[in-house]
This record gives C-alpha cells, structure tokens and sequence, in this order.
C-alpha cells in the first residue's frame, strides 16, 4: 500500500498554517524552490522520508503526524483515529463498538512486572 501523498501534502500545509510559515520560508529552510514545495502540498510529487522528517522537524510535528495524522505525543490522539472509525459505521455498529468499549473501559488491567 502506498502512501496517499495528497493527505500528507493536506496535513503539511496544516501544520504549516499553524506554525505561521509561509511555503516560501518553508521552502527556503529546506533549500527547495516555492515550486516543489507547492506540489509537495497539493500531493503532485513524492517526498522521501528523510525530508519529510526535516519537515516535520520545521513544523514542530512528528513524521507520525505527517503520514498518519496521529499525534502521538497528545494523550488524546486516539480521539480523531476513533471518530473516523464511528463516521464510517452505521448506527448499530457505533451502539456495539461502544457498549464493547464500556466493557473495556470498566475492566482492570495490570501492567506486568517487568525487571
């Protein structure tokens, strides 16, 4: 399965956006033309994952973040991954995934003891 770099290039811009860079600046830190890194955003060419992992250094994200829009430094990253889930569920199927996460919720889970 490939990546779909339209989502990517999506998610760039966003983190771009909130960090107030425009692609310029961001272009110039990468030592890119403002060309590339239109397409970049717009998912009209592939980038590697080494200069992904310089973009997500820029835009104080994680390359995580950048490919799968997790944000796995929030507590609550899960949060977005779960409400695609329910979007794409009918009304039962939401119903069963939360009476099973009730369940789960209610149980006790030790951690093990690991030396």
């Amino acid at each position: 399965m490939s990546p779909d770099y339209s989502v990517i290039g999506r998610r760039i811009k966003q983190a771009r956006l909130e960090e107030h860079i425009t692609q310029e600046q961001l272009a110039d830190k990468l030592n890119i033309s403002t060309a590339f890194m239109s397409r970049v955003e717009r998912g009209h060419c592939n980038i590697n994952l080494k200069r992904l992992t310089q973009i997500a250094s820029l835009l104080n994200v994680t390359p995580g973040f950048l490919l799968t829009g997790s944000n796995t430094t929030s507590k609550d990253y899960l949060k977005e991954d779960f409400r695609n889930i329910l979007d794409k569920c009918t009304p039962e199927q939401q119903k069963l995934i939360y009476q099973i996460s009730e369940l789960v919720s209610k149980m006790k889970i030790e951690k093990p003891n690991i030396l």
